[in-house]
């Protein structure tokens, strides 16, 4: 038989995240029918840094360019946006909506290192993709190591 170490927080965290989805599920919806509910959402976003850059990728398939805004202000990079419900077909003959629609929000800290005023996006199948190139002045660099017979040649 294995011995296991008792957590007393483990229960603790399982039922918080429970109570909090039987409130989400009783306020989300306040009473509609929840397969016909568009729900609020925000789109996923991976962001990740390479030598030159950081960049921020974000999931938002069906959201034309013109409705997305992007803006950085106060070393905060700001996404705004909205997926809007296309009412082509009456709601009521909808069988199930799962597919969240609505405005959304995000706001993401840059670091020091990041240029504000050279940043770009782009939008691509459904992936905007924003790169934000760091400082010239602030890279790292490899300062070479001079040896004193070296120095004496120059």
């Amino acid at each position: 038989m294995a011995i296991i170490r008792w957590d007393p927080f483990r229960d603790m965290v399982s039922l918080r995240e429970r109570m909090n989805r039987a409130f989400d599920d009783v306020f989300a919806n306040r009473g509609e029918d929840k397969d016909l509910t568009p729900s609020t959402w925000a789109p996923a976003v991976d962001i990740y840094e390479t030598e030159n850059e950081l960049v921020l990728s974000a999931e938002v398939p069906g959201i034309a360019e013109k409705d997305i805004e992007i803006r950085v202000e106060d070393n905060t990079l700001q996404l705004r946006g909205e997926r809007k419900f296309e009412k082509e077909t009456k709601e009521e003959n909808y069988h199930r909506i799962e597919r969240s629609y609505g405005s959304f929000y995000r706001a993401f800290t840059l670091p020091n290192s990041i240029d504000a005023e050279t940043i770009k996006a782009e939008h691509e199948n459904g992936i905007l993709r924003v790169t934000m190139p760091k400082r010239q002045e602030l890279k790292p660099r490899t300062v070479k190591i001079v040896t004193a017979t070296e120095k004496d040649k120059k």
